[in-house]
């Protein structure tokens, strides 16, 4: 494992130094920037379609380094000031039915609103820009940056992308916040036992490279801590290593196959956990309405509860000792086109899985709390979406929970402007 974590770490160094491109959610502002349709870079809102990745990995330019607009001119070459700030705003809202409640005795659930984020973006100089967003309220509280980023763009004209700040681990493979579903792609959200290194959100530096035609490598180095604050010494991490996570993934026509690698230690008091966490990915599309996207990961963790295990306080199985455990979790997805990508209505299907030989899967949707763990989480889902107009999209999706007996009927609405 030792030698796997040095080669990660190699990778890495080397990413970081080559050409690439990178490719984050365009908003809003940059069609009123524009003065163009929303359907130039979606298909539907917020999943982006080839325009709005190229758009995006060219540090929200059509072109890196195209002719400034919406500037100040200042008369200072080394001066570039956008004449208004970038705004934008996505509210979802949701009403909500489950067939069993919770522990309230809560079965049906108005969710209004569900997220309101404030989002911003452009370029801050040539070749530099940046993206930003506050969720002003997520599920009732305010929830503060998430995504919080620079984004330098084809260094030297090397090709080169850097990203540093806050982003999402799994962002190289299938973006959370861009899918149609309600329901989340889970694997990259669960935790094992006490850890709380997951392929979300964390703090670091993330590259991407097309070394070429149809090849992408993309890597990060991050904290592997998540976005919590920081301590009492004003550091974020709390560990001497860093967590390192590599992803190659290759383009045949209508096939995308890609795989990745992410390792770390985590520490909690005086005691280790090592992570490591490697899977396939791929993308489908069958004719033009047709997309099918799957994920597969398999994870390790050499001590997951850190070494509290003990006959007077067993870990979740009845474990009295300190132990290791393999998790394998994936998830397939597929979104279907009736009228082609500049339609109007979308069906999508999501199915969840994952694994483990051990009660130690955490902080996946529809466990009781923080504190309990499964062995094994299954769920598919099944939504059709609607464009009222191109920046709002009503959905309606019923998801069955199969360990749970536990289905949840959801619709609402989410939009942009």
């Amino acid at each position: 494992m030792r030698v796997f974590r040095i080669a990660m770490a190699a990778a890495v160094a080397v990413t970081l130094t080559a050409p690439q491109a990178l490719a984050k959610p365009s908003i809003p502002a940059f069609a009123r920037k524009y003065g163009v349709s929303c359907v130039l870079c979606h298909a539907p809102v917020p999943k982006l379609n080839p325009t709005g990745e190229k758009f995006a990995a060219n540090g929200f330019e059509f072109e890196p380094g195209e002719e400034p607009r919406d500037t100040v001119g200042t008369g200072d070459a080394l001066l570039r000031l956008q004449r208004t700030l970038p705004l934008a705003v996505r509210f979802d809202a949701f009403g909500q039915y489950r067939t069993k409640a919770d522990a309230s005795g809560v079965n049906a659930d108005l969710q209004t609103p569900w997220v309101i984020k404030l989002l911003s973006g452009g370029q801050v100089a040539h070749k530099v820009s940046y993206y930003t967003y506050f969720l002003l309220t997520e599920r009732g509280e305010v929830a503060g940056l998430e995504d919080a980023y620079i984004q330098f763009t084809d260094l030297a004209n090397s090709g080169v992308s850097v990203l540093v700040g806050q982003f999402q681990v799994s962002d190289p493979l299938f973006k959370r916040e861009l899918r149609l579903s309600y329901d989340d792609y889970q694997p990259y959200r669960l935790r094992v036992g006490r850890s709380v290194a997951d392929l979300t959100y964390d703090r670091g530096l993330m590259a991407m490279w097309s070394p070429w035609s149809g090849g992408d490598l993309a890597a990060a180095v991050v904290n592997g801590r998540g976005l919590g604050a920081a301590g009492e010494s004003r550091q974020y991490d709390g560990d001497a290593e860093k967590n390192y996570f590599v992803r190659y993934s290759h383009s045949f026509d209508r096939v995308r196959l890609g795989a990745f690698g992410y390792t770390g230690t985590e520490r909690q008091g005086d005691r280790y956990d090592r992570i490591d966490v490697w899977g396939p990915d791929a993308t489908v599309h069958l004719g033009d309405k047709v997309e099918l996207n799957v994920q597969y990961m398999q994870r390790r963790d050499g001590n997951p509860f850190f070494g509290t295990c003990s006959a007077t306080n067993p870990c979740p199985g009845g474990r009295i000792r300190e132990f290791a455990t393999t998790v394998r979790s994936g998830f397939a997805e597929v979104v279907v086109s009736p009228q082609g990508p500049a339609g109007r209505v979308f069906l999508s299907g999501l199915f969840n899985r994952a694994e483990a030989d051990a009660p130690v899967i955490g902080n996946l949707e529809g466990q009781a709390g923080s504190s309990d763990f499964v062995s094994r989480y299954s769920t598919a889902s099944g939504a059709v979406h609607w464009l009222y107009r191109r920046n709002i999209r009503f959905l309606a999706e019923a998801m069955w929970n199969f360990d749970r007996d536990l289905g949840r009927i959801t619709g609402g609405f989410v939009l942009g402007f």
